[in-house]
């Protein structure tokens, strides 16, 4: 169960100031990435740029999850910490850095509400209900919207945190598969076979 947050592009955006643009990351500027990391694994003060980098990136992606800036705040210093804890682990796969931070970001929010036994929050942005309603071939309206928001509320963790990051967040099946480590042809398929399963109950 989640505790469902509707909410503006505004508010979300002016939370840290961050453009919520996704940018692709290439492969020139991860190979470049890699060896700053590699510096940071070997003396930790060079890990400074990293999280100077990612620190709004990480907050606005927990921020979206709590609705709390405070909140977000202790979270993200969880994350950061235990980034610099787990450095020495880390190898490049392929995929940008952020992935491993979001990786973990959502691994921490997931154990914040658990030890809570809260809800975890789901921000949506009214147009983005619209979104899911085209996707799965619905008439956008009032009473199609409560129906999808109550739909949405029933989903399993995993299969929300697909939706919520494909459709609330714009994020492509390529960043959702670097952020959860799973392929992209599998969060593609999985995605659409949530979409099939909510259209379904919609129906009923």
């Amino acid at each position: 169960m989640f505790s469902i947050l509707l909410t503006s592009s505004r508010i979300l955006a002016n939370t840290t100031g961050m453009d919520a643009q996704k940018k692709t990351v290439s492969a020139e500027r991860m190979q470049e990435e890699w060896l700053e990391i590699q510096a940071a694994q070997s003396d930790p003060a060079m890990f400074r740029p990293l999280y100077v980098r990612y620190y709004e990136m990480v907050f606005r992606f927990i921020y979206r999850r709590t609705a709390s800036e405070e909140l977000s705040a202790d979270i993200c210093s969880q994350v950061f910490l235990k980034a610099m804890q787990r450095l020495s682990d880390y190898s490049f796969k392929g995929v940008p850095f952020s992935a491993w931070l979001f990786r973990i970001a959502s691994n921490e929010v997931a154990q914040h509400f658990r030890q809570q036994q809260k809800n975890r929050v789901l921000s949506i942005e009214e147009t983005q209900i619209g979104d899911v309603a085209d996707e799965i071939d619905e008439d956008d309206n009032e009473a199609l919207r409560a129906a999808l928001l109550l739909a949405l509320d029933d989903l399993k963790e995993g299969d929300m945190e697909l939706i919520e990051m494909r459709f609330f967040e714009q994020r492509s099946f390529k960043e959702i598969a670097d952020i959860t480590g799973m392929t992209e042809s599998n969060a593609k398929v999985k995605t659409y076979r949530i979409l099939e399963r909510l259209k379904k109950r919609l129906s009923t």
